[in-house]
């Protein structure tokens, strides 16, 4: 099962269920996994605690042999079902603190403590005389500042300026205001507001008059290249922008292969995009169950073998788009709040011409930020 919300009022992954079934079409006719047909069953999480606890009693229900290349923050609600079920959560899209402690969750990033981390350390890096981050006015959002902190340490002292924002503002032109005027001349304001990251970056851009020079910034799954095109591509705001990602740049030579079951398998559904990292989450995360299903020992395939193939030390090559994955204990990075994340790295972007390159070749490793940083994952 893969589920993720879909029509809500906010922030919606359409491509990532779209996704998961041009994978078991292409799959299937390829001869299935190792043998094996794939069945993909979707769930429309909703955004909502109610809607992500259905969604893991459906999977119970139907006896699903694992959930993959998922998105939701309620990690509380849909965990404790799939465990009691004993069924294993592969590749989910790093939202929730469960998905880097729960014993049958296996990640295939760093979730968002590797972005933040990784976007104060880019930020530093490119040399932002000072910082100032718009970020969610809630105890996730907490932590989100502690890990941009952490990242902006490893290079120079000082904190970015923490401009709290609620969540599902129409506008947020007093944040936009406050967030130039702390960054300054030279300076860099980075958002993360989820979907609200654009109607941020609106108010901020009806700013631009008063003559200050401040680079913007943001993270993947907050600004995409949608959102580049939509706001006036390279002559738009985000020309030059800084963003921190998990993966390579979309244009990158490994996304090839998914890029041909999206032509193939999904050439008439406009919500599975290449650019999109939900969609590349769920093509990981099927890259790492056929793997692991090609590992299971028998001819039987059901979630209690995934979860002895994973467990036992099965890597999962995905051909440059992350490290090698292995799931061991002594392959996790035991980070405060986050000890199950076996990925710590991230993807330095940028935007030139309109388009989301790398800004630099290779990943950056952010496995002693993490494990420096003392930061715990907020309570649900």
């Amino acid at each position: 099962m893969t589920w993720a919300p879909v029509g809500t009022n906010a922030t919606n992954m359409p491509g990532m269920p779209g996704m998961a079934k041009a994978y078991a079409r292409w799959a299937d006719a390829h001869g299935g996994l190792s043998g094996h047909k794939l069945t993909v069953l979707t769930c429309n999480e909703r955004n909502t605690p109610a809607g992500a606890a259905a969604c893991a009693r459906e999977a119970v229900a139907r006896k699903v042999d694992a959930v993959v290349g998922s998105y939701s923050q309620w990690g509380q609600q849909f965990m404790a079902p799939l465990e009691a079920a004993s069924i294993p959560y592969i590749g989910g899209f790093g939202l929730s603190s469960q998905e880097f402690t729960s014993y049958l969750s296996y990640p295939v990033n760093g979730g968002q403590a590797t972005l933040l981390a990784g976007n104060g350390r880019q930020l530093a890096d490119s040399d932002c005389a000072d910082t100032a981050l718009v970020r969610p006015d809630t105890s996730a959002g907490d932590t989100l500042a502690r890990l941009l902190d952490a990242g902006l340490a490893t290079h120079r002292g000082g904190r970015a300026t923490d401009v709290r924002a609620p969540e599902d503002a129409t506008g947020y032109q007093q944040q936009a205001e406050r967030a130039r005027d702390a960054a300054g001349a030279g300076g860099c304001v980075t958002a993360q507001l989820g979907d609200h990251t654009s109607t941020f970056f609106d108010s901020f851009r009806r700013l631009s008059d008063d003559g200050l020079d401040v680079r913007v910034s943001s993270v993947v799954g907050s600004v995409g290249q949608p959102l580049i095109d939509a706001s006036g591509g390279a002559e738009g705001l985000f020309e030059k922008a800084l963003v921190t990602g998990w993966y390579p740049a979309s244009s990158d030579p490994a996304w090839d292969a998914m890029k041909k079951v999206i032509s193939t398998e999904a050439f008439e559904d406009t919500t599975v995009d290449a650019d999109d990292a939900g969609v590349q989450t769920t093509w990981i995360a099927y890259t790492a169950l056929a793997q692991v299903v090609a590992a299971v020992k028998g001819d039987e395939v059901d979630a209690g073998r995934i979860v002895d193939a994973l467990d036992s030390g099965t890597t999962v090559r995905t051909g440059g788009l992350t490290p090698p994955l292995r799931w061991r204990y002594q392959d996790m990075l035991g980070a405060p709040g986050f000890p199950r994340i076996v990925d710590p790295d991230v993807t330095y972007l940028m935007v030139s011409g309109g388009r989301l390159v790398a800004q630099r070749k290779g990943f950056v490793d952010l496995a002693s930020t993490l494990l420096a940083s003392g930061t715990q994952a907020p309570a649900e």
